[in-house]
């Protein structure tokens, strides 16, 4: 799987005649293992400690590369921030509105019920957004 979205990414510079660098792949490489909801600071701290000459700018550009091959997207929970998540099997999110934590899920009776709303109102859908907010098990612990 991560060789194959490499491979794609990889074909999309070349495509927008782009270069494969060192810098790219290592973005690519800390992105993948990240699992996504990444935000572009929290990258480029991680990759900052592995290569001290990778500036903000570059981690910046390549996610925005990411989002434009297909293989990522920006996702928004807080007005104020933007993350990065891989693209991939449809999934809904839970989010903690003290601490930030996303938590991805999956219920298949979601799924079938977002389909039997569009399939009743005649709605073909293009995509969707399904996410829940608040507080995470440990930020109701802190309250308690």
């Amino acid at each position: 799987m991560e060789t194959t979205v490499k491979v794609k990414f990889w074909e999309f510079l070349r495509e927008q005649g782009l270069r494969q660098t060192a810098q790219r792949e290592a973005i690519l490489d800390l992105f993948l293992d990240s699992g996504g909801h990444i935000s572009p600071e929290s990258l480029f701290n991680t990759v900052k400690r592995a290569h001290p000459h990778i500036g903000y700018s570059t981690v910046y550009r390549t996610l925005k590369l990411l989002a434009q091959s297909g293989l990522a997207q920006e996702v928004h929970f807080h007005e104020d921030q933007t993350l990065y998540d891989r693209k991939s099997e449809q999934h809904d999110h839970l989010v903690c509105v003290r601490c930030g934590r996303v938590v991805e899920f999956q219920f298949e009776s979601v799924e079938r019920l977002q389909s039997e709303i569009a399939r009743q109102q005649g709605f073909l859908p293009q995509r969707r957004k399904f996410e829940i907010y608040g507080l995470c098990r440990e930020c109701q612990q802190r309250t308690a």
